[in-house]
């Protein structure tokens, strides 16, 4: 079954942090790592894999290869399937079960 892949805005904002900030060393790096985190919340769109989150009624899936975690919750949405990529979080990040990690790390 494939879902429908939602990116919401915190997480749009996630990726484009990520790309800016590998890109000012490394832009072919930026990219590269974009895109496979991207593969990564397409692949889950048609099966969703990844143990439950942090944070209640959502789930996460590591970035093979990168640092990288996409926190997701499945919706459901007008009878509409959905997966909902709410962040991505570098591993390091401080994240403390309940809540989303803070800007000021």
């Amino acid at each position: 079954m494939t879902r429908k892949l939602v990116w919401t805005e915190p997480a749009l904002d996630d990726l484009i942090g990520i790309l800016i900030y590998i890109a000012q060393d490394n832009p072919k790096a930026a990219e590269k790592t974009v895109q496979k985190i991207e593969k990564i919340a397409q692949n889950l769109a048609a099966f969703a894999t990844g143990r439950a989150g942090r944070i209640l009624g959502t789930y996460e899936k590591p970035i093979p290869g990168l640092p990288y975690i996409l926190a997701y919750e499945l919706a459901d949405a007008r009878g509409e399937q959905r997966v909902n990529i709410l962040h991505v979080i570098h591993t390091a990040r401080n994240w403390p079960p309940g809540s989303w990690p803070s800007d000021h790390q």
